[in-house]
Order: structure tokens, then sequence, then C-alpha cells
């Protein structure tokens, strides 16, 4: 899987050197960054990124809540509200 690319763009170290924001600015997404024509690593939005955490953190809840789920116990029914005032904490 060395050389597959797996973004619409790319760009050489030299352009990334030379205006790192010019190059993810244009490519509106991840940007394959290339070492004698092999990706060598991928630049991507801020946005995208803290995306990318959101969902692997949303995944690994998942995953908890399956095993919880999994133990036998009977799951206890609440509301994001009563927790919220359970612990004090706001809206």
């Amino acid at each position: 899987m060395g050389n597959r690319i797996l973004s619409g763009r790319s760009a050489s170290i030299t352009e990334l050197k030379a205006n790192p924001s010019r190059v993810v600015r244009e490519a509106d997404g991840p940007v394959a960054i290339l070492n004698r024509n092999t990706p060598e690593f991928y630049c991507i939005p801020t946005e995208d990124y803290e995306a990318l955490l959101r969902r692997i953190d949303e995944l690994e809840l998942a995953e908890i809540a399956r095993q919880r789920l999994a133990d036998g116990e009977k799951p206890l029914k609440t509301s994001i509200e009563k927790l919220k005032a359970e612990y004090g904490l706001s809206s």
C-alpha cells in the first residue's frame, strides 16, 4: 500500500515547503505529500482532522457500550438532561 495515493490531490515536499497554506487551501481536503513520487505523509485541514478524531472517539465509545451491554446487566434508562443535572453540568 506504500505507493497508493489516498487523496484527490498531491504535492511535492518542495511545493509544501514553498507555501504550505496554499497547498492545503487549494486542495480543499487531504493532500498526499510526495517524496520522489512516493506518498510520504498526508496534510489535512484542521476541520477534517478534528472530525476524524471525533469519529474515532465515537467508535471507541460505541465499542465500550457494546461490551457493557454484553455483560448481561440490565441497562438503565436516562436522559442527557438528567445526567447534566446529576453532575451539575450546564447545557
